[in-house]
Formats: structure tokens, sequence, C-alpha cells
């Protein structure tokens, strides 16, 4: 059976709900592993997370169980919310010093809010990716009202799977 790893990061518990969802849909034709990032030096304050986002500034993550080389796995899938136009300090941690991820394809999944800069943060996800070598990148955006609507995440999924 193919190989699939999650890799997420959440404050609020919305992309933990995306996570989950997605791990549920890919174990039927996927062995599924799913770590969750942790950071281990980020603020309590929403703005201030933010700020270390729009800085670009990598976050300490606890390290434990958190397994950096991808190489085998068949599908990688990434995910952070978005936050002031970017992806949380832990996921930017994360994709710097992952290995293995050459020819690979990826899945990017974000969370968000309002919308504005979803395109920006999957657009740079993807950028540090293809300097890796991720073979083949998709994305879906999941608003945070939608966190909960399974089918739609499923149906994001599909497209998502279909497009690699």
């Amino acid at each position: 059976m193919n190989k699939a790893l999650i890799v997420f990061y959440s404050f609020s518990g919305n992309t933990q709900k995306v996570a989950d969802a997605l791990k549920q849909e890919l174990s039927a034709s996927y062995e599924v592993n799913m770590q969750r990032l942790e950071a281990v030096d980020e603020s309590a304050s929403f703005f201030g997370q933010c700020v270390r986002a729009f800085m670009k500034k990598e976050a300490g993550i606890k390290e434990e169980n958190i397994s950096f080389d991808v190489s085998g796995f068949d599908l990688v899938v990434l995910g952070t919310p978005v936050w002031a136009f970017g992806m949380a300090p832990a996921m930017r941690t994360y994709i710097s010093k992952c290995r293995g991820i050459s020819g690979k394809k990826v899945i990017i999944f974000s969370t968000y809010g309002s919308g504005a800069g979803k395109d920006k943060c999957v657009r740079e996800m993807a950028s540090l990716l293809e300097k890796k070598g991720a073979a083949k990148i998709n994305s879906l955006l999941i608003q945070q009202a939608n966190v909960n609507n399974r089918q739609l995440v499923s149906e994001q999924l599909g497209k998502a799977l279909q497009n690699g």
C-alpha cells in the first residue's frame, strides 16, 4: 500500500480538523502517518504570531516524534493556517528542515479566515518546496467557516489528487 504523510500546524484547532478529515479520506488508498507540529517558542498572542509569520521567521519546534525525512512516503501533505499573508513559523521551520522530498507528490493545504493572503501563502510554500525538488505540488484552501464540512474537504482533496 502507498504511504502518505500529513504534517500540519494548528494553533486554534481549525487546521487540525482539516488534517483529520484528510487522514480519513486518504486512509482508503494510503497508509497514513500524521504529525502535528508544536512550536516551543511561540507567543500566546495571535498578533505576535502574525508578526512572526509576516517577518518570515522560523519557530523552534518540538522535534520528538517528528520526521523531517519524507523519502519513505509516496504523498506528502503539509498544512498551515494563513497568518499575515504567510504560513505559520512552525511550518516554515519544517519545510526548511525537510529532506527527501525531491520527486515527491505534495499537497499543500491551508485554513484561513478572511482569505487575504491565502494565495500568497500557498505560492510561497510551493516555491520553497520546488527549490527542494518536489515533483508535483497541488493545493487546497479551506475557509475557517468550512473546516467541519467533510464533504467540501473531500471534494477539494479529490481535485488535488486528480491534478497530480
